[in-house]
């Protein structure tokens, strides 16, 4: 007899009994498998031996799904420096990588990254594995897509914190996070400020561009970050002007670390400070006075109308002035500017938008000249010197990129080009020069005097844009390359479309108190009859430095102006335009506009006044003073005067004075003179000597109890951390072990009949209880609701016996 067709009951309860058992075998396996596999891979990492031609990632002891992501990713064959540093960070070593720009350094430490957290089965309890510090937000933006496009086979749970964004979603997701890329200043206050971020695990610390991040602008913040860190990490340092000083080293608490570099940059191990460029990078420098760069760089726009450029400028306020200019101009191109006082949705859409574009124009300041990997940019135009070669070495790496061509322009003042070119020559760059011919040169001078004249706003981005440039001149370090008093201020006024040259503040604190010091000693009062001698000399030193001054000696006068503006008469004539910034911007432009706008005659109409009022320079009577005083002085502080705590506020705290034996007077609380106190022996030295050795031992004994206060604060919270990942896992444990519905028992007569949970009463008991008599149910109030809903079953027990007792 064949089978019967259907389910057959020998193959079912094989299938139930061997059902709930397979899937632990198979789950244990692979998790046998999966441990295998992560210490065969440990050990293919540390014994690995790079060949020398390496070239594939398929050939990395890396682990799957690293491979899928750089396969989906388009990444193939490494570059010079990722083959040298991959073999050696996946071994745990920390890293100093020094490569060009553009040469692929963000995967020699995101793949390390990856690795090292799988081979050390990091999981989501475990909390904050590696920490990547990036300068700049976009630069930050740009290091977490790469990580999300190469790291999508993995289970880790990656983030990012930088300025700009809501401090309280950052907060909420930061405990998830297994890999976290940052921004020094953001990361810093989530350390001081979100309760639970804890680095007490961390495996790993990245730091790109780590000569921007070690310099004298991230110091403090980065001693504050590098004290909430464990010192056993590995650390990884990557750019392309690496630093070799050994305090920066021995802040970052480097073991034994390897440096990485390309042929060419080998030497800066060596204490060599030549910089490398791409290869393919044409680079050329021209001079050009500082009225005239407005228009070469209009005309430069308009003669690459097809190309991709970048233009870097010193100033945020020079970006923004020349932005709106030329865009009121009409270059024929797009134009998009990126600088730091933008919000950040706002920078980052320059930077999506500039991306994809085959033809357009960029102005940025330096905030754009590190780390950003802008594709197919044609030309690096730089209108404004660099601070030093590092910064030109960054600026010029924006383009020629991955073996692509690429051009940059440096241009330079007169007074620019024989430090510039030295400080080049010194870190092994040389530059040819060219020549502008100034008949291919477009003058826009005129068009942006009409612009200034129709629209305030602009002139008021005018105004700003000259005294932020002469700010940088004047604040940058190296006095042999920017030279502030050879400065055509007044050209580059009219080159911006102004009528005048605006006031330039840029005192510091210290010229600003010494100036203060020497009036205040100037207008000493001085002998009765030494007065007069005194007042006209003083006139005619003023009058003298006023004819002979220079202009950066007018630059430290009190007038705070460079260079001095034209004389001008007592009077001034108030425009249209004046009246209506009086009108139109009041509140918001008004107060920065009379700073900037020059009067002549507020500043000195009180010395050219043919007659000027003066007070008799005598003395006052003392009745003449008291009267004065008391009638400016109001009522209201008179009461105030009177009263016991208006003394005391207004006369002062009043003093304890002791008359000794000889009548003189005495504070109840004065200090006696050791000399008193201990005679002339050597009691005084004996007294000395035993404060200090009592401080010492004191000392001591603090900070023995001080540190085990630490440990015993630590131990205290790791435990706290301990109990609250047991309750977790505790809590998922018992969800999983929750038991699903049961089956009720089997009904052994056959009559499908199940036998109540509740005991129904006889025929006689019935007879014999007396009629219940119907009550009114009490009034439900909302704490009866609330005890009644768990009943809600015992309920409806008692109203089916109520029925049945019909």
């Amino acid at each position: 007899m064949g089978p019967i067709p259907g389910p057959s009951v020998q193959k079912k309860k094989s299938k139930n009994g061997s059902k709930s058992r397979t899937p632990l075998r198979s789950s244990r396996a692979r998790r046998l498998a999966e441990k295998q596999q992560i210490e065969a891979l440990e050990q293919a990492a540390l014994q690995f031996t790079a060949p020398d031609d390496l070239k594939a990632f398929s050939d990395l002891p890396v682990s799957n799904q690293t491979k899928k992501g750089l396969k989906k990713a388009s990444f193939v064959e490494m570059t010079d420096v990722q083959a040298r540093s991959l073999p050696v960070s996946l071994k745990g070593k920390d890293i100093l990588g020094a490569a060009r720009t553009g040469s692929g350094k963000t995967l020699c430490f995101l793949i390390p990254v990856l690795e090292i957290l799988y081979r050390r089965s990091w999981g989501p309890q475990d909390g904050l594995g590696a920490l990547i510090i990036s300068p700049t937000r976009e630069l930050a933006v740009q290091i977490f897509d790469v990580l999300r496009s190469i790291g999508g086979y993995h289970s880790f749970s990656a983030g990012i914190v930088i300025g700009g964004k809501s401090l309280k979603d950052e907060r909420d997701r930061l405990s998830r996070m297994n890999i976290l890329v940052a921004t020094p200043g953001r990361l810093l206050q989530h350390m001081d400020q979100t309760v639970g971020f804890d680095c007490d695990s961390l495996q790993l610390l990245v730091l790109d561009e780590a000569d921007r991040i070690l310099d004298m602008g991230f110091s403090r913040t980065l001693s504050a970050l590098l004290g909430h860190l464990p010192k056993s990490r590995q650390t990884l340092l990557f750019s392309a002007t690496q630093t070799q000083s050994v305090s920066d080293l021995a802040r970052l608490s480097l073991q034994d670390p390897v440096f990485i570099s390309t042929d060419a940059a080998a030497s800066t191990a060596e204490g060599s400070t030549h910089l490398e460029l791409p290869a393919s990078l044409e680079q050329h420098y021209a001079v050009c006075t500082l009225e005239s760069k407005i228009d070469i760089l209009w005309s430069f726009i308009k003669s690459h109308l097809q190309n991709k450029t970048l233009i870097f400028l010193s100033s945020a306020k020079q970006v923004r002035f020349i932005f709106e200019a030329f865009r009121r101009l009409h270059p024929g191109t797009p134009l998009l500017h990126l600088h730091g006082q933008q919000k950040q949705h706002a920078r980052l859409d320059v930077v999506t938008r500039f991306g994809p574009m085959q033809h357009a124009v960029l102005l940025a300041t330096d905030l754009a000249a590190r780390g950003l990997d802008f594709p197919s940019i044609d030309w690096v135009v730089q209108a404004d010197a660099p601070e030093d070669a590092a910064t030109y070495v960054h600026r010029v790496g924006r383009t020629a990129r991955y073996a692509k061509g690429g051009h940059a322009l440096l241009l330079l003042l007169p007074s620019e080009e024989e430090g510039m070119l030295e400080a080049l020559k010194a870190r092994g760059i040389e530059i040819p020069s060219i020549k502008i011919r100034a008949s291919k040169t477009l003058s826009i001078t005129d068009q942006l005097q009409r612009l200034a004249f129709q629209d305030p706003d602009l002139k008021y981005l005018a105004q700003r844009a000259l005294v932020s440039y002469v700010r940088s001149v004047h604040l940058h370090h190296d006095k042999s390359i920017f030279k502030i008093d050879g400065l055509p201020v007044e050209a580059f006024a009219a080159s911006l479309g102004l009528a005048g040259v605006p006031k330039i503040r840029f005192l510091t604190r210290a010229q600003a108190k010494e100036r203060k010091n020497a009036q205040h000693a100037l207008a000493a009062p001085q002998q009765e009859d030494e007065r007069s001698l005194h007042s006209s000399g003083s006139d005619d030193g003023v009058e003298d430095s006023d004819k002979h001054g220079s202009d950066v000696e007018d630059m430290d006068t009190s007038q705070d102006e460079l260079p001095p503006a034209k004389e001008q008469g007592k009077t001034r004539v108030r425009t249209k335009y004046d009246r209506m910034f009086e009108r139109k911007n009041r509140g918001v432009l008004s107060e920065h506009y009379n700073r900037l706008v020059d009067h002549a005659s507020e500043a000195s109409g009180s010395d050219e006044d043919f007659i000027t009022l003066k007070r008799a320079d005598h003395d006052l009577p003392s009745t003449l003073v008291t009267l004065a005083i008391e009638e400016n002085t109001s009522n209201r502080r008179r009461r105030a005067m009177v009263s016991k705590k208006g003394q005391l506020k207004f006369g002062g705290m009043s003093t304890h004075l002791v008359f000794d034996d000889d009548g003189v007077a005495h504070r109840a609380l004065e200090m006696k003179a050791m000399e008193e106190i201990f005679g002339a022996g050597d009691a005084k030295r004996v007294a000395l000597e035993a404060g200090r050795s009592f401080g010492e031992k004191e000392r001591v004994k603090m900070s023995e109890v001080d540190r085990k206060d630490k440990a015993e604060a630590k131990e205290k919270r790791k435990e706290k951390k301990r109990k609250r990942k047991e309750a977790a896992r505790a809590e998922h444990s018992d969800d999983d072990d929750i038991d699903g519905p049961t089956l009720a028992e089997t009904d052994t007569k056959g009559d499908r009949y199940v036998s109540p949970e509740f005991d129904l009463r006889s025929a006689s008991e019935q007879d014999d209880a007396p009629p219940q008599k119907r009550q009114r149910p009490p009034r439900k109030t909302g704490e009866d609701l609330r005890e009644r809903r768990p009943t809600a079953l015992a309920d409806d027990e008692a109203l089916v016996l109520a029925l049945l007792r019909g």
